[in-house]
């Protein structure tokens, strides 16, 4: 059925070839009947090169918050200096927390898999991780990246992952995290989605360890449903999955939010391929998919993918999918896709609308909160033991006491045979007190600093903290 009114929609061609795949892909939603009207917005390097360092300017974002759902080509973005990637100024914005990746085999399209029935989804965290951005040169020799992991953040994504297999009628959903070694940021993911599995009952709930979840991907990719990850975790794996269906050309994305909802295709602008009429529209086409599904359009969804498969069926591909058989243009492939729209297509889908208000946070209080010590980063080349028994001389009348000093996460004082080692000039210096928790430990720690500081240069300090008498951070290796 189609909807009497329209919908409006925020379209940003893009970079390269977005103007090209999006042209096809609104060529064929318009073809299916969607009930869309586009509202076409800049975004990327045409709005770098005005000098706007976001590259979003306020004309798209405005069109965003009044639409609530947007389609958009792939941006580029400068590698390695200068501004920030105007696809992650979008999802920080419109703070779009989850991103969504089918991954699906495709008729006619042939790889080592074909036949496998691989029919699997992954839910990335979007916002937050190591992809938070946040980076400091602590040393001239050694540079650092947060990794921010929060509760409210694993739970989100959690439920939306539960509530997005509910909605495709999927029956399993793994969880997949490297919490054997990072307990306290994978594992908070870990033990949020444990707890939020209650709540799903009647959906299978697996954690795996992230490597392990790789080295299965490839070897049986059938075994998986439902996939959620971590924001870098799930970046990588969602392009290895893709790779097992035919490439990026047929991967496509949504990037759900609160407020708004971003679909786009998962590869970049190429633009040594844009005007060349060459480029496969499939992974655009299969977002818009996506996003007509968001909006309730389940009919012109069904149609358009189903016209999609049969297509590719047919053995009519693109460049990127035809290998050594003959191939079709970008045009070419768009038509033949209106054609097969013509066909007879079944009104049947196994989709439900993706129930958004049960995706929420609760936040966890604590009871009680000490501060049993202080991490300190310092500068230097000095032999540990140096190290050592020049920190326990300025502190030996004071309420601190020299616990140990570790080299990228290994202890190396006290009583550590570092003779094996080639040190960094970053050494971590920990601190505890005699006491738990003192009304003044701030001031104390600025002094311990000042004390610290007349000898070596710091960079960086962390409080140790418990929360109802759980330590909460992490031991030093061989500490």
């Amino acid at each position: 059925m189609i909807p009497s009114k329209k919908q409006t929609i925020t379209l940003i061609p893009g970079d390269g070839v977005g103007p090209e795949i999006t042209k096809a892909t609104c060529q064929i939603i318009e073809a299916a009947g969607a009930a869309i009207e586009w509202e076409v917005c800049e975004a990327g390097s045409v709005i770098f090169k005005k000098g706007l360092s976001t590259g979003v300017p306020k004309e798209t974002i405005d069109s965003i918050q009044r639409n609530r759902v947007a389609l958009k080509g792939p941006l580029e973005t400068p590698v390695g200096y200068g501004e920030k990637s105007a696809n992650v100024t979008l999802r920080k914005l419109f703070e779009t927390y989850g991103n969504i990746r089918p991954v699906k085999e495709m008729p006619g399209v042939i790889t080592p898999y074909l036949g496998r029935g691989i029919d699997l989804v992954i839910v990335r965290e979007n916002i937050e991780d190591l992809y938070a951005g946040i980076e400091h040169s602590q040393t001239p020799n050694v540079a650092q990246c947060l990794k921010l992991i929060s509760r409210q953040g694993c739970e989100k994504i959690a439920r939306l992952a539960f509530e997005f297999a509910k909605s495709e009628n999927r029956k399993k959903v793994h969880c997949a995290t490297k919490a054997n070694i990072m307990k306290l940021t994978e594992g908070l993911l870990k033990r949020t989605f444990e707890e939020v599995a209650k709540d799903y009952p009647d959906i299978e709930s697996h954690h795996i360890i992230v490597d392990n979840c790789a080295h299965q991907l490839v070897k049986k990719p059938e075994q998986f449903d439902v996939i959620v990850m971590t924001n870098m975790n799930g970046d990588i794996l969602s392009d290895l999955s893709s790779a097992l269906v035919g490439g990026l050309g047929f991967a496509p994305s949504g990037n759900i939010g609160d407020h708004c909802a971003i679909f786009e295709a998962v590869h970049g602008s190429a633009p040594k391929y844009a005007g060349q009429n060459l480029i496969n529209p499939t992974a655009m086409i299969l977002s818009a998919v996506m996003m007509l599904r968001h909006i309730g359009q389940f009919d012109a969804a069904e149609k358009v993918e189903t016209a999609v498969q049969k297509t590719l069926a047919k053995g009519i591909l693109t460049r990127d999918a035809a290998g050594d058989k003959p191939f079709v243009s970008t045009t070419d492939f768009t038509q033949a896709i209106i054609q097969s729209l013509q066909e007879t297509v079944p009104n049947t889908h196994r989709h439900k609308p993706l129930d958004l208000s049960k995706v929420y946070f609760k936040d966890v209080s604590v009871k009680e909160r000490d501060v049993v010590g202080v991490d300190i980063f310092i500068e230097t080349y000095d032999h540990p033991n140096d190290i050592g028994a020049c920190l326990n001389a300025l502190v030996k009348d004071t309420l601190w006491q020299l616990k140990l000093l570790s080299c990228r996460g290994l202890a190396v004082y006290p009583n550590v045979d570092i003779s094996c080692l080639k040190l960094i000039d970053h050494i971590r210096c920990r601190f505890t007190l005699s006491h738990a928790f003192l009304e003044n430990v701030d001031e104390l720690i600025l002094s311990l600093l000042a004390v610290v500081g007349t000898k070596y240069p710091w960079m960086h300090v962390e409080k140790l903290q418990t929360f109802d008498d759980i330590e909460a951070f992490s031991k030093a290796h061989g500490g």
